[in-house]
């Protein structure tokens, strides 16, 4: 079995910060992309970062120059440092990983189960 385990959400003020981690943990062989996704009540989920086994980036448009997403290899874990949080920040943040377990030459697609981020005003 394979876990993604989130940890950091919570509630901050207009313009504060967070830092949320995930950590992959279980049978994994190897894991590519790691990033993370949100979904706000009423609206799609979407990309809001993610970074390859090889430390190539993407962002979205909305948080280029306030989040920084970082990976550390050895431990499995994605982390996401979210400055000048804005209240349309405000959603259900979660952890994805594109990884290969050790039994199977697939890779299969795994997501954590949500931490909350909510952005006061």
């Amino acid at each position: 079995q394979v876990q993604l385990v989130e940890s950091g959400g919570g509630l901050v003020q207009s313009g504060g910060s967070l830092r949320l981690s995930c950590a992959a943990s279980g049978s994994i062989f190897s894991i590519n992309a790691m990033g993370w996704y949100r979904q706000a009540p009423g609206k799609q989920r979407e990309l809001v970062a993610d970074v390859t086994s090889g430390g190539s980036m993407k962002y979205a448009d909305s948080v280029k120059g306030r989040f920084t997403i970082s990976r550390d290899n050895a431990k499995n874990t994605v982390y996401l440092q979210m400055n000048s949080l804005k209240p349309e920040d405000t959603a259900v943040y979660y952890c994805h990983a594109n990884l290969r377990r050790t039994s199977s030459p697939v890779e299969y697609s795994y997501w954590g189960q949500g931490t909350q981020v909510t952005v006061s005003s």
